[in-house]
């Protein structure tokens, strides 16, 4: 009987694992080319995950504040579960997944994505879910962001998606099949390399600035979902010049805020306050910032944090500092590692 159970079982084990490893190998790696799809699953990589602050969104957090900045001048414990181009409902349910593992004290929602009231794009969408542990969380967010092309089966067996992936396998693929490479400091995406500001495209004149009935009730969503937590809800816009940050989108935003007693910051109308030097302090001309613009932007972003929010200083907290210790490290040594590669003398 049991050689016959063993017959049935081992066959079945091997299929289970030949597939596992084919997907393991066919699925993007994002290590070295288009790293911002790994930043979603590297969260799930923190040994603590008991952050103060957790932001929330698109480019326009992931790459314009430093977590280690807000460590090491005001001890603020934060992570940012941002990816590119992520959509409000996305951003929605991975709050409610980080409720799962922790509560922050204030969550922080970049709010450029207000101006999609659908996904825009399949790859974006995979590069935000892929990275997602299972849960209801996820699966609400895939069906709120599928195209009418995508399909769910295709997220559960990613195989189904990308099998035809075995003609544009590369080295990366092979080196990590099994392992991850790290790509950001809490959810920071860095650069230290600087490309002025330059000539922007001329903004479009909309036929409509109202914002979508579907963003609108996922930021209803997420407000009454900080509300029930006791979390605090902070609405920002990052200083970036492009794509265009209209007025008519932001006094939506501003009135919104006032009816519900919501911080709302936007930072293209404080940049001078925050010292930004867009000769200096972005890589592309404008759109994010790199290190140094960064480093500012928590700067002016951890004091109000601390004043206004009573986020807590937590570096006497020991467990916590050996942790943000060896972040610090590997902070710094990133720094000096892409001044080489772009060719910066200090």
């Amino acid at each position: 009987m049991k050689k016959k159970i063993l017959k049935i079982i081992i066959p079945i084990i091997i299929v289970i694992l030949v597939l596992d490893s084919a997907t393991r190998l066919l699925m993007p790696k994002y290590a070295t080319d288009i790293v911002e799809g790994n930043l979603i699953k590297e969260y799930y990589q923190e040994s603590n995950k008991d952050f103060d602050v957790v932001f929330f969104g698109d480019c326009e957090v992931y790459e314009n504040f430093s977590p280690v900045t807000l460590w090491e001048e005001y001890g603020i414990n934060s992570y940012i579960r941002g990816s590119a181009e992520q959509y409000i409902w996305q951003s929605y349910y991975l709050l409610e997944e980080t409720l799962a593992y922790h509560k922050p004290k204030v969550a922080v929602f970049n709010i450029q994505s207000l101006q999609f009231n659908e996904s825009q794009s399949e790859p974006y969408n995979r590069m935000t879910l892929d990275g997602m542990k299972w849960s209801p969380s996820k699966v609400n967010s895939i069906l709120a962001s599928m195209k009418d092309n995508e399909k769910f089966i295709d997220y559960v067996f990613p195989l189904l998606r990308f099998h035809s992936r075995w003609s544009e396998l590369t080295t990366e693929d092979f080196e990590y099949w099994y392992k991850a490479h790290t790509v950001s400091h809490n959810g920071y995406y860095m650069r230290v390399d600087a490309k002025p500001a330059g000539n922007l495209p001329s903004p479009k004149k909309l036929g409509d600035y109202s914002f979508g009935d579907k963003a609108w009730s996922y930021l209803e969503k997420m407000r009454e979902l900080c509300e029930k937590e006791g979390i605090k809800l902070v609405l920002i816009k990052a200083p970036s010049l492009w794509p265009y940050w209209y007025e008519e989108w932001d006094t939506q935003v501003k009135d919104y805020a006032i009816k519900h007693k919501l911080t709302y910051i936007n930072f293209l109308e404080v940049k001078d306050k925050v010292g930004l030097d867009y000769d200096k302090d972005t890589y592309d001309a404008g759109l994010h910032l790199n290190v140094w613009g960064a480093e500012k932007m928590s700067l002016y972003f951890g004091r109000i944090l601390r004043d206004k929010f009573a986020c807590p200083d937590r570096r006497l907290d020991k467990d916590l500092r050996e942790i943000w210790s060896k972040k610090v490290e590997a902070y710094y040594e990133e720094i000096e590692e892409q001044k080489i590669k772009y060719g910066i003398k200090d």
